[in-house]
């Protein structure tokens, strides 16, 4: 093993960005390294309990300045449910002074960075290596971002013709093409100019930490029979618009099994209460909520009443969906979303998939009611083929060693990159 390097993380200020960071500096902090992670005053806060190395891994906080369009207070993209991202990422670029100044005086060996695309021109000038550390799929970059960043093409029949975009699906990536342009040029801009490339492929499997599920929750489930309700969530960064959110709604009241949905207020929706079809919270009292704050989602996903996981497919919850007992239902709603759903689902087949419309995207209450009907039936044909593929992947994803050389190898080859000549 190399000598030991200090590493700067500098994350988009997203909490499906921010966590996988915090994975990451366990990890290296795990090995005997050193971490600087900045990050928002009030994200500090939710993400301190999930660094296992206190003492190694040091938060730098920072306050974004005032541009137009961002709100008052507002801090990562949980705060911007109405609003374009691209203000926070303007916000994020204000931060280049501070931060160099910040790095100027810590001397970090790295620097991570995944959408703020100055970090490698700055990290050269500063003579520091710069490592764009991206959390969304292999497939995702190879097909989308390495062409256009002159890394060049994916080799023939990679990745597989099943993990295609097709139909609707090639209407979200047009949609994210578009509307996310600044993010998509950005990521483009890091991987040509930034000194490693890392992508996250494997993730590392975090424990309980110590920290009990809370009571609200553990209560409430308690109160079902072993893997008999469905978990549903998308993440923060995910807005339905209302007339979608409340067919999601419709969707679970229809399976007739008990459920816990949290997801964001729709668009327009200060509440996720005012959203609501009418009359819903009436029929479901007693087996169904609808949540729209955040959540112990791993610690939901372990309780043994969870027996089914619908989700949007981020990296995040895709993993969490396979080191989990539960079965798997995908409704993918950005394009390396739809991709690796399409590997999990049709080249895996470890999970399902709810039917959308081709032209529109739009899921129905009863396309959803009739997915998870079909994974949750003992009897189901492919809901006990996707069980038995599950399993079988999780017995290799938890498999003692197999995470860990991962992270053994990754820091090895960035030992190895400090070291290089430049």
């Amino acid at each position: 093993m190399g000598s030991k390097f200090h590493a700067f993380l500098y994350p988009w200020f997203g909490f499906g960005h921010m966590i996988p960071y915090l994975h990451l500096a366990n990890k290296l902090a795990e090995k005997g390294h050193r971490v600087t992670f900045l990050a928002p005053k009030k994200a500090q806060k939710q993400l301190e309990p999930l660094n296992l190395f206190p003492n190694s891994i040091h938060f730098e906080n920072v306050t974004l300045p005032h541009v137009d369009g961002l709100p008052v207070g507002a801090e990562t993209t949980a705060d911007l449910p109405n609003s374009s991202k691209r203000v926070l990422a303007d916000a994020m670029d204000l931060l280049r002074e501070q931060i160099e100044v910040k790095i100027r005086s810590l001397k970090p060996d790295l620097i991570f960075f995944d959408f703020v695309d100055w970090i490698p021109q700055m990290a050269k000038e500063l003579g520091i290596k710069s490592v764009s550390y991206q959390i969304i799929s292999a497939a995702f970059i190879a097909m989308f971002f390495a062409p256009r960043a002159e890394l060049g093409s994916p080799p023939p029949g990679f990745p597989s013709s099943k993990v295609a975009l097709r139909g609707h699906d090639a209407n979200i990536y047009s949609l994210f093409a578009n509307t996310r342009k600044f993010l998509f040029d950005r990521v483009t801009t890091g991987l040509k100019n930034c000194d490693v490339i890392a992508i996250r492929t494997c993730a590392e499997i975090e424990g309980k930490s110590g920290k009990p599920l809370e009571d609200r929750w553990n209560n409430w489930l308690n109160g079902f029979e072993p893997s008999s309700v469905v978990y549903c969530a998308f993440g923060t960064h995910f807005f339905f618009e209302i007339d979608q959110f409340q067919e999601l709604c419709l969707g679970m009241e229809l399976t007739g099994l008990p459920f816990l949905v949290a997801v964001m207020p729709p668009r327009g929706s200060s509440t996720i209460q005012e959203a609501l079809p009418e009359g819903f919270e009436e029929r479901i009292k007693g087996r169904g909520i609808v949540w729209g704050g955040w959540v112990e989602q791993p610690l939901i996903l372990s309780h043994p009443s969870i027996g089914c996981f619908v989700n949007h497919c981020g990296f995040g919850s895709m993993w969490e969906s396979l080191v989990s007992d539960c079965q798997i239902v995908f409704i993918p709603q950005l394009v390396d979303q739809v991709l690796t759903t399409r590997l999990l689902t049709e080249e895996l087949e470890v999970s399902v998939k709810v039917k959308r419309d081709e032209i529109t995207g739009w899921f129905s209450k009863e396309s959803l009611r009739d997915t998870v009907k079909s994974v949750m039936d003992k009897n189901s044909e492919i809901g006990n083929l996707v069980r038995r593929n599950h399993k079988k992947l999780k017995e290799t994803l938890v498999s003692p060693g197999l995470l860990s050389s991962y992270a053994d190898k990754f820091v090895d080859e960035l030992e190895n990159h400090i070291h290089s000549k430049n």
